[in-house]
């Protein structure tokens, strides 16, 4: 559908929409009126939009700079964009990392002192556990220390931490514990028990990694919403120094019983690529060289994009006034005005193109009349093949006792083939074929010099095999070139004797294909035209009920296969064998069928002749 009609159909369809709403059409009505306007309209919007880019970028110009765009402009935008996300992944990534790392490594220094203090002593562990709880809680700030047994300790003297249930053993890790978060280690040794557990709240995320950026925790979604905040977000540094906000994941084992699942809750953490430099690097200084090494590469590219800008503007400028010449001077050639000439500048390529193109004006009205002259050659060509197809029997004779075809496809326009058959004046039947060397006119041409002797000697009475070849290689002889020459077949089937009286000069033997078998009928002497006097031998087979004359020409049997295997007589005769049960036209089109098939060639190399004749009662 064309533009106009898409926009005739979109504002009637608007018109009918507007209707519908204002009358309060059904809502079906109205949905089936509005998804038509909306599919008009975008067909209508790909058309307009696909109109306009073909518009705009018709002109040579405006299609290189639509090119440079994409190649220079659009793959440093997506690299920017690429560095700029891969910073942003990079740097939310490290961050996360650095804070659950540290996390991480805070959680296991209550490993080991758990497992001193349930080891240890009765009356030694509450004084271990007093001198070693100070130190921690610099580390882990709320700490509570648990030890259980038969003198139960808390530290704070006021924490009034419970014992976990028997279910748990010997842990490090983190939990939940009335909907908060800690840091917790327990450890088991005979009747001691020691549990050492920091709340993980915002004293403690201000610690981990100092000056990261903002912190926070929001637990899971069977909890109730909570947020432990800690830190600030640290100034830019500069302009590319932009805010990155990464999750993290931390699991919690529930307290009250360890084989419930594990609490899921999300460590979010607010920060900027110089604090995670910062972090990294340990200094100011190296993230700040990290960042300008970072601005003067982006600057850099910037410089170079903008200059290769510059440079391909200017040289399409050159391409461009070079190809609005050549246009110019084609419009002219259009015209009928060969004598234009464009003008050149330079000594580069497109200097040589504009040369190129006023030697081709100067050249293409000689050119023109070459066409011509092919063309009147071509009809001319045409006008020898439609003669010749009329020089092949339009029809078989109509026979009693055998039925014929003949069928011939030329490699060319002409052909070199013959083939011919006709009734005698003793009511008999004539059967020739022939195979002229050569292609193109010069064969067609003695291809029809010898229908026409055959025909001349045939209706001159009745002749032998033997003598009408050879009268045909004498006139042939005499009254062509010394190079000229061709295999003939001739034969006479007999219909009241169904006998085949043949005389083959040269030819490739054709095949008489019974029930039990197949015979060659071999050669009774040379070519025709080659030689003055010849004497031609002739032979008599019989040819019964259901018995196949297959008479044929090498572009039968030549074709070869990818693999440079020709077709091959035993290949032609294993078709005819398969199929001499069928109409002789089923017969030769199965023959045409597997030669083509055969061949591996986009065209048959040689002129394809067949002849076939079936006995039949």
């Amino acid at each position: 559908m064309t533009a106009r009609r898409l926009g005739i159909a979109f504002v009637t369809l608007l018109v009918l929409d507007l209707a519908l709403g204002f009358l309060r059409a059904p809502s079906l009505a109205s949905a089936v009126v509005t998804s038509a306007l909306v599919l008009t309209a975008v067909l209508l919007g790909i058309r307009v939009a696909g109109h306009t880019i073909r518009q705009t970028i018709w002109r040579l110009r405006n299609r290189l700079i639509v090119a440079y765009v994409f190649i220079a402009v659009v793959p440093i935008v997506l690299i920017l964009a690429l560095a700029a996300v891969g910073t942003w992944i990079v740097a939310g990534q490290v961050a996360v990392y650095l804070v659950t790392t540290e996390l991480e490594r805070r959680t296991a220094t209550l490993e080991n002192t758990a497992r001193f203090l349930s080891k240890a002593r009765t009356a030694d562990r509450n004084a271990a556990a007093l001198q070693l709880a100070p130190l921690i809680q610099e580390r882990l700030p709320g700490l509570e220390v648990l030890l259980a047994g038969a003198e139960p300790f808390h530290y704070p003297q006021e924490s009034r931490l419970d014992p976990p249930s028997a279910a748990w053993k010997d842990f490090t890790g983190y939990v939940v514990k009335d909907r908060r978060y800690y840091c917790t280690s327990m450890s088991r040794s005979g009747a001691n028990e020691a549990v050492l557990m920091a709340p993980i709240d915002a004293d403690l995320l201000g610690q981990l990694v100092p000056g990261i950026g903002v912190l926070s925790i929001t637990e899971g979604e069977r909890n109730v919403n909570q947020r432990y905040i800690a830190g600030r977000l640290p100034e830019a540094a500069n302009f590319l120094d932009f805010e990155t906000l990464w999750l993290g994941r931390l699991s919690f084992q529930p307290w009250e019983d360890p084989e419930k699942a594990r609490t899921e809750a999300q460590i979010v953490i607010q920060t900027r690529p110089s604090a995670v430099l910062r972090a990294v690097f340990g200094n100011t200084d190296s993230g700040q060289t990290a960042l300008l090494i970072f601005a003067a590469i982006a600057t850099l590219l910037l410089i170079v994009e903008v200059f290769s800008m510059v440079i391909g503007v200017s040289l399409s400028r050159t391409i461009t006034e070079a190809v609005h010449g050549l246009y110019q001077g084609t419009s002219w050639i259009a015209k009928g005005d060969f004598s234009h000439r464009i003008p050149v500048k330079g000594k580069d390529q497109l200097a040589e193109l504009g040369h190129s193109f006023n030697e081709m004006t100067a050249r293409l009205e000689s050119l023109v009349e070459v066409a011509k002259e092919k063309e009147r050659l071509q009809s001319e060509l045409q006008i020898a093949s439609e003669v010749q197809n009329q020089l092949f029997p339009r029809s078989a004779p109509a026979m009693k006792t055998v039925e014929l075809i003949g069928v011939c496809q030329p490699a060319r326009m002409v052909s070199g083939d013959y083939y011919d058959y006709l009734c005698l004046p003793n009511g008999n039947l004539g059967i020739a074929i022939g195979d002229v060397a050569g292609k193109g006119i010069s064969a067609a041409l003695l291809m029809a010099s010898i229908q026409s002797i055959m025909r001349t000697q045939l209706a001159a009475g009745p002749h032998s095999p033997a003598e009408v070849v050879a009268q045909l290689n004498r006139q042939l002889y005499a009254n062509t070139a010394p190079e000229k020459y061709a295999t003939f077949f001739f034969g006479i089937y007999d219909e009241q004797a169904r006998t085949l009286t043949y005389t083959n000069a040269g030819h490739l033997p054709p095949l008489l294909v019974r029930p039990a078998g197949v015979q060659l009928l071999e050669v009774t002497g040379t070519v025709v035209g080659a030689f003055p006097s010849i004497r031609y031998g002739e032979k008599s087979v019989p040819v019964g009920e259901g018995d196949v004359f297959v008479a044929y020409t090498d572009g039968i049997t030549e074709p070869e296969n990818a693999y440079g295997e020709e077709f091959g007589v035993e290949r032609l005769a294993a078709v005819t064998m398969n199929y001499r049960s069928s109409a002789v036209a089923n017969i030769a089109a199965k023959i045409m069928e597997a030669v083509t098939e055969w061949s591996s060639a986009s065209e048959m190399p040689d002129d394809m002749t067949v002849v076939i004749a079936k006995g039949r009662c």
